[in-house]
């Protein structure tokens, strides 16, 4: 894992290296153990801040050039498959310095050209600097589990894996792009491949971008995409488990090869305690496992099933209880996200990454399984209104508008409220609904100002199956906005290298290739996943609920964070009051410190807002 950023001047002026460097710098938590810049041309400058993971030599050092000097390479990532991409190019006639997947990719690319990318197997940012050509190629991973970011003015072009440092170069405007506030008010992040600053834009997922001086805007092609037809015929049950295990154990193999301590995250649920009984099946040693629950709240405590899991399997278990965190810790959160973002799960998420970096440096974990396999209660709940008359539905709706919202965290109320809110909805926006947090943000809105509509599934919807519709959707905008984001930045954060085994290429190729009855089988949701592993897991984990990765926001807004929040929301200088209502923000503080309803998640998204706008106004370097 790494940090990459350049600057090119597409009229050849001069780079300067002190600018890479203070790129760099705002980089070093993502690659604490070396830096390197290299202006390999007239107006290009790269630079590089690198975790050490695969070939700790320094033959594997990037910027990384070709024999000629003539193709330049930054790279952050893993790529899973270079060994045998590696045996492919060397019967093709390349030579290798080092043992680096790094290296890997550069002859790829010299080999297949542009090709070479759907060759690649992994997670990664890449940036190709083509010096015969004068092209720029930028280039993302197939579900967007590594970030990369850009801006040009047409002159100038900046790029990097973190909003900061590209900020942090001069000729970078830090203004806040207000026609995205109205998507992120209402999801929590702003829309695929766009940011909450102005001008400053992500490349998409599976996408690789060319940017040349010729051109005032860059070229895009997509390389990858989920199967393009639905599943033909019903696979039997007993066969789709066996192969279900074999791949998901394939993938954790190839996430096994490390030149540093490696572990993973077990929480104690279905999806982390599989990967870890596939890692303790293949390891010579206990497997260092790392979990995390909050002080007096069993809705938020799930290190009871971990603990389960961890003697089973015989691991080298840590855990750590979380009690209400000083109020500064969110300033540091949201420096490392860069935007304001709506998951409260990040508090979590970067304490049990602290944890696991004290003992190792890189860790699985058991992201993907509830994307492939139908895991979130949403699912069932969009299929669920599916089934009831609209008419029922839309009266329902009405009823619980009548209602009191309660403020309780997590109550049965609550849920049946926001059940019938959507349940009139078209499928897809039902199930977006349920992922709101504002669901009119426009009323919030000063100035009324930005754009909102709700994603909608990329082609050929009408030819999958209502539950095929939902977990496209999911995964094209759930899944890279969100769950990646939150994991990357929050690992990032430590130094700590995350992999995903179910989200390996071809697991994920062939889950959205398994029919409907055996992911969701009444009101069980990764059914055949329960199957595969039956025998080999504790049973209480076979058959729990998903728990979720939460944080009781409300209750800690309440108490121990109570005055800090007021303070930062409600004061005179707040910069959110320059975009936002302030007596709509006030009535919807006020409503939950007095417990008429539980807004916890909607101020969490509020508060980051407000400690973004305040880091902008200061220098990038300062959290």
């Amino acid at each position: 894992m790494c940090g990459v950023a350049g600057i090119i001047h597409w009229d050849g002026e001069p780079v300067s290296e002190t600018d890479l460097k203070g790129m760099s710098a705002l980089l070093h938590h993502r690659g604490p153990d070396e830096f390197g810049t290299a202006l390999p041309s007239a107006g290009a400058g790269l630079s590089h801040a690198r975790l050490k993971v695969i070939d700790l030599s320094a033959a594997a050092r990037q910027p990384m050039a070709d024999e000629t000097q003539t193709l330049w390479l930054c790279f952050n990532g893993e790529i899973y498959n270079f060994l045998e991409l590696r045996r492919e190019l060397e019967a093709a006639g390349r030579k290798f310095r080092s043992r680096s997947d790094t290296e890997v990719i550069l002859h790829a690319y010299e080999t297949w050209g542009t090709s070479a990318f759907a060759k690649l197997d992994g997670m990664f940012a890449i940036a190709l600097w083509d010096v015969r050509n004068r092209e720029l190629l930028l280039a993302r991973d197939r579900t967007g589990k590594k970030p990369l970011y850009y801006w040009t003015d047409g002159r100038c072009l900046a790029f990097g894996s973190e909003i900061k440092a590209l900020a942090a170069h001069f000729h970078v405007p830090r203004r806040v792009n207000e026609e995205v506030l109205s998507y992120l008010l209402a999801f929590g992040h702003p829309p695929s491949g766009e940011t909450c600053y102005q001008q400053i834009r992500q490349v998409l997922p599976a996408t690789w971008m060319r940017f040349s001086p010729e051109k005032r805007e860059p070229s895009a092609v997509r390389y990858w995409n989920l199967p393009a037809e639905p599943p033909a015929v019903a696979q039997p049950a007993g066969e789709a488990a066996a192969e279900l295990k074999r791949l998901l154990d394939e993938a954790v193999q190839r996430r096994l090869i490390s030149d540093v301590p490696l572990g993973a995250f077990l929480s104690g649920g279905l999806d982390s305690t599989a990967v870890v009984a596939l890692m303790a099946a293949r390891m010579d040693r206990p497997v260092k496992t790392f979990s995390i629950g909050f002080e007096g709240d069993s809705r938020y405590n799930e290190t009871s099933y971990a603990r389960l899991a961890a003697a089973q399997l015989k691991t080298d278990h840590t855990e750590f209880i979380i009690k209400p965190q000083p109020f500064e810790l969110l300033e540091r959160i949201v420096w490392h996200l860069d935007q304001p973002f709506g998951d409260s799960s990040a508090v979590p998420a970067y304490l049990l990454c602290q944890l696991a970096r004290s003992k190792v440096t890189v860790a699985l974990n058991g992201d993907g399984g509830d994307e492939l396999f139908a895991g979130y209660d949403r699912f069932r709940a969009a299929l669920l209104a599916e089934r009831i008359p609209v008419a029922v539905r839309r009266l329902g709706s009405r009823i619980v508008r009548s209602m009191p919202m309660g403020g309780r965290e997590r109550s049965a109320g609550g849920r049946l409220r926001r059940f019938f809110e959507a349940a009139p909805e078209e499928l897809e926006k039902r199930l977006l609904r349920w992922t709101c947090y504002f669901g009119n943000p426009k009323e919030l809105l000063r100035s009324g100002r930005g754009r909102f509509s709700f994603p909608s599934l990329a082609g050929g919807g009408e030819r999958f199956s209502p539950l095929q519709r939902l977990l496209r959707l999911n995964f094209q905008e759930y899944l890279p906005n969100d769950l990646h984001v939150k994991m990357d930045r929050c690992s990032m954060g430590h130094g700590l290298e995350t992999r995903s085994p179910f989200l390996d290429t071809a697991l994920v190729e062939w889950a959205f290739r398994l029919p409907d009855s055996l992911k969701l089988r009444g009101s069980e949701g990764k059914w055949i996943l329960r199957q595969a592993f039956r025998g080999l897991l504790p049973p209480e984990i076979l058959r729990r609920k998903k728990m979720g990765f939460g944080v009781p926001l409300g209750s800690w807004f309440r108490k121990e964070w109570r005055d800090p929040l007021q303070d930062t929301l409600r004061s005179p200088q707040a910069r959110i009051r320059q975009y936002l209502r302030p007596e709509a923000v006030d009535r919807l503080l006020l409503r939950h410190l007095k417990g008429k309803e539980d807004a916890g998640q909607r101020l969490w998204l509020l508060l980051t807002f407000e400690l973004w706008l305040r880091q902008m106004d200061r220098r990038p370097a300062t959290p």
